[in-house]
């Protein structure tokens, strides 16, 4: 890999090829979810996509409550304010204000990202 320069990345999206941002910014007081929010809003990419251990939002932990249900589609606002925990409040709060879709899925689910990619309706969509 190479240090993050916005100009390149871009460059490089521009030109077809997709670009994988991991890890932080390496500022404190930053979470990863909040870097992930800034790359996205920076590169004004389409959607950025939050892989995790579960295969969307649930109106509760899963683990914890049987009777949880995944939402296939929820917005920032009804996220926020019901302390669903998808991402920290400052990335959270980011997407909403630049109209930065996100999706949550399981990255351990065969093919998921692939089906993302193809348009298909996996995990949860947050929106504005």
């Amino acid at each position: 890999g190479e240090a993050f320069s916005a100009h390149r990345a871009r460059a490089y999206l521009d030109d077809g090829h997709a670009v994988i941002c991991a890890a932080g910014t390496g500022s404190p007081f930053f979470t990863t979810d909040t870097a992930a929010s800034l790359r996205a809003v920076e590169l004004q990419v389409d959607l950025l996509l939050k892989a995790t251990m579960v295969d969307g939002i649930y109106t509760a932990d899963p683990k914890k409550d049987p009777g949880a249900t995944r939402y296939e589609q929820l917005s920032f606002d009804s996220a926020i304010e019901q302390q669903l925990g998808v991402m920290d409040l400052t990335a959270m709060v980011m997407c909403r204000d630049n109209n930065m879709p996100l999706r949550v899925f399981d990255m351990f689910a065969a093919g998921a990202l692939r089906s993302i990619v193809q348009g298909e309706p996996v995990g949860t969509l947050v929106e504005v």
